[in-house]
């Protein structure tokens, strides 16, 4: 396994590029450890006091409702800083509004569409009528997604922390408590904090997004511009809800064959194990930029490299918290509750799964402006694959007379092979189209699991208590000595590096 290439531009060009990158990524290390701190809290208090039934009939609406915004944002959380890089208007203000108009439009009828309708939700029948209020977050989602990818575009990566790491899980964990006190909203609890919380997260995106942007000027749009964004949108809007659905057909899946209680115990394991998936995620917004403006330039040897190096950095932070996360699966899980154990193996593979994903995600950072109409192919097979594996899994275990948590480890076995797959197809997709190998992995990887692995076993054999306290924070410390040490080189390193103005 080779090091990442180091991209073919002048020194100054390379050198800018790395630096928003490695800004970028330092922000959202601390919005991990930020968002760590608050989704904890919301999984403990969901667990110990809702229930994995409650957390169930939750998840089962949350996936619809998510994916109705997904849809509703066009893809431009990925596609806006391709489309302000193109505008020609005088107002940069202008094409973000337009696309935020359409969102808007487009996720009103689809809240709309569900509160007349709301079986797709609630697939069981049963809710309270205080849960259908889940839908009016879809507005505030696709909104939410438009507005921190405008701000990404100017490389600022800090509203994004701020709305997600800090101001929504912090509420959703606050109100899940407020909700849960008082009697007449106990049963709706976890949808209306869900609720508040996406809303909380809109406020703190628009507050820096108005200061920088401002209101739209100009003429005022017209249906035909709105009906040609939207086509030109519709290729990506599509391949963003397919690789959203990929970390949802799970739960769906589960859901049509396994009990509200055993959707729940799943629901906490992907909470868990998505945690480091928001490290890969919110590269995207800030890596977006860089790609489209080198693609301008015609600077496919930059892509190759910064494609590398994000991926490492990505890949190098999510095997850390992933060994720190899964070894001691059944002392994290039970922080919710002595029900929740049976999810640990479900757990370990959805950990597997998200550094499975990760040369997925950079790739497909660069193929949805190099190949959209394949990478959309690509994501379709995967989500077909992912599909076919749960149910045979599923079915297979429920045959052979294993318990229900055994159904919820199929779903993430499947999940994981299907985001392997993904990774090593558009990873040589993207090689062919630059003409450049591009490959995030390095033997370093290897050199830091094994003494992180011999700890963590040692760690499982104290008293939960000190499992996680000691143990945990150990794993990871030992595996990001060796991968700082013997893993990162002078590039590597400025992920870490704090800027002059921040030493002084």
């Amino acid at each position: 396994m080779s090091q990442a290439a180091t991209p073919d531009v002048a020194p100054s060009s390379a050198d800018a590029d790395t630096a928003a990158l490695a800004k970028g990524g330092r922000q959202n290390f601390a919005g991990f450890l930020l968002r760590l701190a608050a989704r904890l809290p919301f999984l403990f208090i969901a667990g110990r006091l809702y229930g994995a039934e409650s957390l169930g009939r939750f998840a089962s609406a949350l996936i619809i409702v998510e994916l109705a915004a997904q849809l509703a944002s066009l893809g431009e959380k990925r596609g806006l800083a391709q489309r302000l890089s193109q505008s020609e208007d005088a107002h940069p203000a202008n094409p973000v509004w337009e696309v935020m108009l359409l969102a808007f439009i487009l996720s009103v009828a689809a809240a709309a569409l569900l509160w007349l309708i709301p079986a797709p939700l609630f697939p069981s029948g049963r809710y309270h009528p205080l849960e259908l209020l889940i839908v009016l977050a879809i507005p505030a989602f696709a909104l939410t997604e438009i507005v921190l990818a405008a701000q990404a575009y100017r490389f600022d990566v800090a509203t994004t922390v701020r709305a997600r790491a800090v101001v929504e899980p912090w509420t959703i964990s606050i109100m899940a408590g407020v909700f849960w006190l008082i009697p007449q909203t106990r049963e709706a609890g976890l949808g209306l904090a869900y609720l508040v919380s996406i809303y909380a997260g809109l406020a703190a995106a628009l507050i820096p997004f108005l200061r920088d942007y401002g209101l739209p000027r100009g003429p005022t749009l017209s249906p035909r511009a709105l009906g040609r964004t939207l086509a030109r949108a519709a290729p990506l809007a599509a391949a963003d809800a397919i690789e959203w659905g990929t970390r949802r057909l799970d739960i769906f899946l589960l859901g049509l064959f396994a009990s509200p209680g055993v959707v729940g115990i799943y629901f906490v394991a992907q909470q868990v194990a998505s945690l480091p998936q928001k490290l890969k995620t919110s590269f995207e917004p800030i890596l977006g930029p860089v790609i489209a403006r080198n693609l301008k330039n015609g600077d496919l040897g930059a892509i190759a490299g910064h494609v590398g190096q994000v991926g490492f950095w990505i890949i190098a932070m999510q095997a850390g918290i992933a060994l720190a996360l899964g070894i001691p699966g059944e002392a994290v899980m039970g922080l919710m509750g002595p029900n929740f154990v049976g999810g640990t193996g479900a757990l370990a593979f959805l950990l597997l799964a998200e550094v499975a994903a990760a040369t997925a995600v950079v790739s497909e950072a660069v193929l949805i402006y190099v190949a959209r109409v394949r990478n959309l192919m690509v994501s379709i097979a995967t989500i077909a694959i992912q599909g076919a594996i749960t149910v045979i899994l599923i079915l297979a275990f429920r045959d052979a007379g294993y318990p229900e948590t055994y159904q919820a480890a199929g779903a993430a076995i499947a999940l994981a092979v299907a985001l392997g797959f993904a990774s090593l197809v558009k990873a040589g997709m993207l090689a062919r189209r630059l003409g450049r190998r591009v490959n995030p992995l390095r033997i370093s990887l290897l050199w830091a699991t094994v003494p992180a692995v011999a700890l963590g076993i040692a760690a499982t054999r104290l008293p939960e208590w000190l499992e996680l306290s000691v143990g945990m924070p150990a794993i990871l410390a030992i595996y990001s000595w060796v991968i700082w040490k013997y893993g990162f080189g002078a590039e590597d390193r400025a992920l870490f590096r704090l800027a002059p103005a921040a030493r002084r």
